[in-house]
């Protein structure tokens, strides 16, 4: 009696991630006010280039891919993405990576450094930044 209700809850979840529209899949997710814009190309894990730059993954680093998903770095290796990114303030390594979709890339400002930053307002609720 117990071995159905598992089963159950498994085809319950497996139809709700079926009926997701293209739609649903390509909204903005929330990302913090500190988080940057940028290139990145993943080398030999941890080494990266962010912005033409050498850069380092920080150990437990979080990527994301377009969907969400836990993304393994050394799987898009020589690949060109464009991300949201967080660095850790006492390292300077990055931390959290988010590989952008197609909604959150038509929101052209987002800083791209902690100066300009400072140069404009993050709204969270629409997940856009302007001028001063």
């Amino acid at each position: 009696m117990y071995r159905c209700a598992p089963a159950s809850v498994l085809l319950a979840f497996a139809t709700s991630i079926a009926c997701l529209s293209p739609a649903q899949a390509q909204t903005h997710r929330p990302f913090p006010a500190y988080a940057l814009r940028g290139e990145l190309i993943v080398q030999q894990v941890p080494e990266v280039r962010l912005n033409g730059q050498p850069a380092r993954l920080a150990p437990g680093s979080r990527m994301r891919s377009e969907s969400h998903m836990l993304l393994q770095p050394a799987s898009v290796a020589g690949q060109k993405l464009i991300v949201h990114y967080t660095v850790e303030p006492t390292s300077g390594l990055l931390q959290d990576i988010w590989v952008l979709n197609a909604a959150e890339l038509a929101n052209k400002v987002w800083p791209r450094s902690a100066q300009e930053a400072a140069t404009l307002v993050f709204e969270p609720g629409t997940q856009t930044w302007s001028k001063r």
